[in-house]
């Protein structure tokens, strides 16, 4: 894995990470924040706001795009915490990982952590969040990780196997809906194998979230299929009715996002939650016309993934 800082997006200091197959630019003047992911040669998958990008020391929170690092559940004083200022960046030479941190104050003294380690021979990286609580009074949090796609991509969420009645007597999956989300919205396809969402313009904004024990959720954007894994905890409490996933998407991009176990953090002590990400480009587009043929295409990227055996 090889680290320069330089700059990048508009920033002076960028911490750039390539391990030849896969590339990533983490801000150091605010943050923490990926702003960027592309395998070489490849266009960015995560999408930007052009007009924001450089900048520091706002008085108000900007999105910024990339992947972020939030608390759940949503707040505007604690999640929306202001992360305009410099992070203080480390390299862990026993793990070969990446160490990002920034201090929040803002509603609660925390400190988040973002941990980065590009695998050596693959388009793969294991991303850490993690946030302690350095106050003096106990909070309940979950970690939440944000990833801020680029428009036009076609997200894909694979849905557990169907059952048959009267065999299978009890629920395998809920689904959680904001108030704000119409489910005949055309961008929307809930099928057998997978639930599919089409980023697009000039629609309204849209989120569902599911306790999601599929492991994976993959994003195809141009020439690139990018694959999230996640985690579910069995008998963990998560944010938002029982979410450890939430999408949103709104006109101008899609957010594929994952939500550790609700904890009661104590001061001192600190909560985890690691995706795995994976980057493939891609030569055509996937035929989406049948889901059996979208699966058939998938499979050899989640083989390479290690999703699938």
């Amino acid at each position: 894995m090889k680290t320069e800082i330089a700059p990048h997006s508009g920033w002076d200091r960028c911490a750039c990470i390539s391990n030849g197959s896969l590339e990533l630019a983490v801000t150091l003047d605010v943050g923490p924040r990926i702003i960027s992911l592309s395998n070489p040669g490849g266009e960015n998958v995560f999408k930007t706001y052009e007009s924001q990008l450089g900048g520091t020391g706002e008085s108000e929170w900007m999105i910024r795009g990339g992947h972020r690092f939030w608390t759940a559940p949503e707040d505007t004083l604690r999640t929306y915490h202001i992360d305009n200022e410099p992070v203080e960046h480390m390299e862990n030479p026993a793990t070969g990982e990446m160490v990002f941190q920034s201090e929040q104050e803002a509603g609660a003294s925390l400190l988040k952590t973002l941990g980065i380690h590009l695998d050596p021979f693959a388009p793969c990286a294991n991303i850490r969040h993690t946030v302690r609580n350095t106050g003096t009074e106990t909070l309940e949090l979950a970690p939440w990780a944000l990833s801020v796609m680029r428009a036009g991509g076609l997200e894909i969420i694979p849905l557990p196997p169907l059952g048959e009645h009267p065999r299978d007597l009890l629920p395998n999956r809920n689904l959680v809906v904001w108030p704000y989300t119409d489910l005949s919205d055309p961008r929307w396809h809930f099928g057998r194998e997978f639930i599919t969402l089409r980023q697009a313009e000039n629609l309204p904004p849209a989120k569902l979230g599911l306790a999601h024990r599929e492991k994976w959720v993959a994003y195809i954007t141009g020439d690139s299929l990018f694959v999230k894994i996640l985690a579910h905890e069995e008998g963990a409490t998560y944010p938002d009715g029982g979410c450890n996933f939430e999408t949103f998407t709104n006109a101008e991009m899609l957010e594929i996002e994952s939500l550790g176990p609700l904890v009661h953090l104590e001061p001192g002590t600190e909560t985890t939650l690691t995706e795995r990400w994976a980057l493939f480009p891609v030569e055509a587009e996937a035929n989406i016309e049948s889901e059996h043929e979208l699966a058939a295409w998938l499979a050899p990227f989640l083989r390479k993934a290690e999703v699938l055996r």
